[in-house]
């Protein structure tokens, strides 16, 4: 049984793309232990501590939804403060991506939102069948880390950006959001969102810490603009997956009334700033 420990992510900033192939077994994840604390501030890497572990989070197998809620509503909390994602959207997703944490993925590497390893990752991972057989995921010691991970995965990433403009209490377009952005390919996937936190009333979650005076107006990283000449074959969709934005947003900055496109069409793409 895991005894109150505080644990202390420090994790970097993800780009994405699968890790290589030739990774054949899991490397070990790493767990740093520190001090209490009880700061609303973040640390000197902009990073927000996490809250302590006094055994709720590690209550399996979780046996419903409710007790699922139960269990991980207080870190989805402390999460929409640290980084401004209302706590209902990130318990809808836990709660579909992981099957209230019964899947076998969120049993084998506590990875509770289906975060694949992408390139940058440098912990521990597991192999999963999903689109693919034999997908890499990222692997965590305890899912408080997938939690914070997947604060950290929307709010560095250019292409859910436009979310952090939405009301925090706009649970319905913060779920069309993520659709339109690319984060699932079903295309009921904001309904099922919406259906999970009207059924279970996980708004409430967020009215509490509105109330509170908290939920900061958290700011993705800064981003460049690029210019980008269509090629033969290429979609506004294709064209959004390989620069992280959203089809909404490349419109927008290019003052587009439809999706089409001509060869030698030169668009605006707002990228993620690549450090050499």
């Amino acid at each position: 049984m895991i005894k109150r420990v505080v644990l202390f992510v420090f994790l970097g900033v993800f780009a994405l793309g699968c890790g290589t192939k030739k990774r054949t077994t899991a490397s070990k994840g790493s767990q740093v232990s520190v001090r209490s604390t009880k700061s609303k501030v973040p640390d000197e890497n902009g990073l927000y501590p996490l809250p302590e572990d006094t055994g709720k989070f590690v209550r399996f197998p979780i046996s419903s939804i409710e007790e699922y809620i139960d269990t991980f509503s207080e870190i989805a909390q402390f999460e929409m403060k640290a980084y401004g994602i209302p706590a209902s959207i990130t318990l809808a997703q836990g709660i579909l991506e992981s099957g209230f944490g019964r899947s076998e993925l969120a049993l084998k590497t506590n990875n509770h939102f289906g975060i694949k390893c992408h390139r940058g990752w440098t912990g521990a991972y597991d192999f999963h069948d999903d689109d693919e057989k034999g997908e890499c995921f990222r692997k965590y010691n305890h899912p408080m880390y997938s939690f914070r991970d997947h604060s950290i995965f929307l709010s560095s990433r250019a292409r859910y950006a436009f979310l952090f403009n939405l009301r925090r209490d706009d649970y319905k377009r913060w779920a069309k959001g993520l659709r339109e952005a690319g984060y699932a390919t079903d295309k009921r996937y904001p309904q099922k969102l919406i259906s999970f936190i009207e059924q279970y009333q996980l708004y409430r979650y967020d009215n509490e810490v509105l109330k509170e005076g908290y939920a900061v107006q958290r700011q993705p990283k800064d981003y460049g603009l690029t210019t980008y000449i269509v090629k033969k074959g290429d979609t506004l969709y294709s064209i959004s997956r390989r620069y992280f934005v959203s089809v909404s947003e490349l419109r927008k900055l290019n003052n587009m009334d439809d999706n089409l496109l001509s060869i030698g069409q030169r668009l605006v793409i707002k990228s993620e700033k690549i450090k050499k």
